[in-house]
């Protein structure tokens, strides 16, 4: 009697989804899991917003003057008697009282007269993106009258619109820099950690140089360089200058570190082997591999540059009017009676703070998702 024979049919196993994904969606996959840099990438996405729509968010004019030192308007959804009301805040006005101390009108909200509250309200007239006319504001009174959600300065100007059009200066400074420092300090690094040799050894010792300045002196004593009337754009270009001459050093010093790694690798030795070009070598098989650490560089390198910048700003060497950044109106906090008296106009400091944080914690998810294995 024959023995019965079984056949065992192995099924392959379906592949994984994880094995057929670009490296790109391996490092969204891990960036996900970081609720810090998910945190960050959200908050990234609502500065750029707010830079790029500064007016759309403004509720006034930022050149619009009125009460001096005006504190911050409530936002109420009770009237006086407690009932529920839309919501609702009061105009900020001097009244007929003194103060005891300083002898000035005390200015308080004008309960008499409450300003309503909407979205999409009108008020001053602007160009969206700078094409469209349109007077649409995301946030304001439905009167058009104007409204400080974070008070007024010493010239009685809204504080909130011109952090929103602060923005724009003071991250346009830092993405300008970043971006220069990038490609300036990539391109050195490969090109010198990929030569080596006795090119390799002036350039080093060219960035060794650079990094040997004490940078904040230095950039005091250039900046003071500028004439005082100088024009506005003249000004912020030799800043943004300044800023990248003294910063691609170290940018350049990591990049090379990198290059000289690759440079032993098998592709690129066979690379060199079949004839291929140092270009070629350098543009398509160098820096794609440095690229990771470059991104995470460059967001660990904004907030440093934003920090500057509200530092020089604050001494004057910075920005000048008319254009307004963080830096600049913190100008305003320079006694203690000023930040005693009227704390809001510490403001900008919570904006460079919350950029501060939005860039490192996505710099910090980026460098833990881009060795997704």
């Amino acid at each position: 009697m024959k023995a019965d024979v079984q056949t065992t049919i192995t099924v392959p196993a379906p592949p994984s989804s994880h094995g057929n994904e670009t490296y790109s969606a391996l490092v969204w996959r891990r960036l996900k899991r970081s609720w810090t840099g998910m945190a960050g990438l959200i908050l990234v996405c609502l500065l750029m917003l707010m830079t790029i729509f500064a007016e759309f968010f403004s509720p006034v004019d930022p050149k619009l003057t009125g009460v001096a030192f005006a504190p911050p308007q409530t936002i109420a959804i009770t009237d006086q008697e407690g009932n529920l009301v839309w919501p609702r805040t009061y105009q900020i006005g001097e009244g007929t009282e003194l103060d005891p101390i300083t002898f000035q009108p005390i200015v308080g909200p004008d309960y008499a007269n409450p300003q309503n509250l909407g979205f999409f309200v009108k008020g001053f007239s602007y160009r969206l993106l700078g094409l469209i006319p349109t007077d649409r504001h995301f946030f304001g009174s439905t009167d058009g009258t104007p409204v400080n959600f974070l008070g007024t300065d010493k010239f009685g100007r809204d504080v909130l619109s011109r952090i929103f059009y602060g923005s724009r200066v003071s991250l346009m400074i830092a993405l300008t820099v970043v971006f220069i420092v990038t490609v300036v300090g990539t391109t050195v690094g490969m090109v010198s950690g990929y030569f080596g040799g006795r090119f390799d050894t002036w350039m080093q010792r060219f960035v060794e140089l650079v990094l040997a300045f004490p940078q904040l002196p230095l950039y005091l004593a250039l900046t003071s360089l500028i004439p005082v009337t100088a024009p506005t754009h003249v000004f912020l270009a030799f800043v943004i200058f300044v800023m990248s001459a003294l910063g691609w050093a170290q940018m350049s010093r990591e990049v090379r570190g990198k290059t000289l790694a690759l440079a032993r690798i098998e592709y690129v030795r066979a690379a060199m082997a079949i004839g291929a070009t140092d270009r070629r070598i350098i543009f398509q098989h160098i820096f794609p591999n440095v690229m990771s650490h470059v991104i995470v560089s460059v967001t660990l390198a904004i907030p440093s540059v934003v920090l500057l910048e509200s530092f020089l700003g604050f001494l004057g060497f910075a920005v000048k009017p008319p254009l307004m950044s963080w830096g600049l109106m913190l100008q305003d906090t320079a006694t203690y009676s000023v930040i005693g008296s009227y704390p809001w106009i510490l403001s900008p400091v919570a904006f460079v703070l919350i950029t501060v944080f939005a860039f490192n914690a996505l710099g910090d998810g980026l460098r833990d998702a881009v060795d997704p294995y």
